[in-house]
């Protein structure tokens, strides 16, 4: 049996465009430092002054990505933890004052109080995969925009205006998706990992895109763990004599959209899961409560079969 040592030190850092504010904890002390190489330096340094082993940052914005990489390569214990949780244990405490040196101070204590293990933080080939996935979901949403604004106007003018708009982001969204598509097509693993998704009933080239991109822990997790990442595990929220109600919560939103986009098409064309919606649906279940619990068997099933590295071979989806 193992037994955790306690932190003597933790660290937590607010990432901003020009600083960086770091906080140690129980100490509270503070500095601050430019978001720039050598701020970062002057930061490790005076880290490893102080005996830190843990440093904790706000899952916020791209502003922290070269302090994190550096501190990885330092052999400091880093984490990325969402910002809810930092704001819950901002609320626990009873704060109301919010600045930045005073989040750093909140994050500080948050690590030295969270005693779990810390996520493993991605590699750059997983944070450039998922920015140019991000991309190009900003550009699918401007051009369903320009869409909708073009139905809107009248006269040639704005109507070309409009066209030549979608034309240009339809062209950047294609580059995009090239670039995806050949990232993967030249890595092994994720050719592999591809391949498998695709062979699941509802699950195309774009959701097995973003199945890789944004949820890279498919496969490595138990099927509970995989279903909260995604935002399709449900939670149990009872009190007093009210029965026990049940709902989805958190997660990655762009994940669990992708997956409902996928559970609607497999609910119309699979056999087994079109018997399992409409049966959900004669037992008085709304269709979009339906729909998520099909497509929690999606990823479970994916989950299960990225780690059995095999692909799916039209056995039924009891999962």
């Amino acid at each position: 049996m193992t037994i955790a040592v306690p932190l003597a030190v933790a660290a937590g850092v607010d990432a901003g465009q020009r600083f960086l504010d770091v906080a140690l904890a129980p100490s509270g002390q503070t500095f601050r430092m430019p978001n720039l190489a050598e701020g970062i330096a002057e930061i490790i340094a005076r880290l490893e002054r102080s005996g830190v082993r843990r440093v904790v940052l706000e899952a916020i914005g791209p502003y922290a990505e070269p302090l994190v990489k550096a501190l990885s390569v330092a052999g400091f214990e880093v984490g990325i933890v969402n910002p809810r949780r930092i704001k819950a244990f901002r609320e626990a405490e009873g704060g109301r004052a919010k600045t930045d040196r005073l989040d750093a101070r909140l994050i500080a204590r948050f690590a030295l109080t969270m005693p779990e293990t810390l996520r493993p933080l991605p590699t750059d080939t997983q944070l450039e995969l998922k920015a140019l996935s991000f991309r190009r979901r900003q550009l699918t949403e401007m051009i369903a925009m320009e869409k909708t604004r073009m139905k809107q106007v009248r006269g040639t003018l704005l109507l070309d205006s409009h066209r030549a708009a979608i034309a240009a982001l339809s062209a950047q969204c294609q580059a995009i998706e090239a670039e995806l598509a050949k990232r993967i097509g030249d890595d092994a693993e994720l050719r592999r990992v591809l391949h498998i998704l695709k062979s699941i009933p509802g699950i195309g080239e774009r959701v097995a895109t973003l199945l890789i991109t944004d949820l890279p822990e498919l496969g490595q997790r138990d099927r509970k763990a995989i279903a909260s990442l995604a935002g399709l595990a449900p939670h149990v929220s009872q009190s007093g004599a009210a029965p026990p109600r049940a709902a989805i919560a958190g997660g990655r939103p762009c994940v669990r959209a992708a997956l409902y986009m996928a559970a609607l098409v497999a609910a119309r064309h699979h056999p087994k899961l079109r018997d399992d919606y409409n049966a959900l649906r004669l037992q008085g279940k709304p269709g979009k409560v339906a729909l998520i619990a099909i497509a929690r068997k999606l990823l479970v099933t994916a989950n299960a079969l990225v780690k059995a590295d095999t692909p799916y071979q039209g056995k039924t989806l009891d999962t």
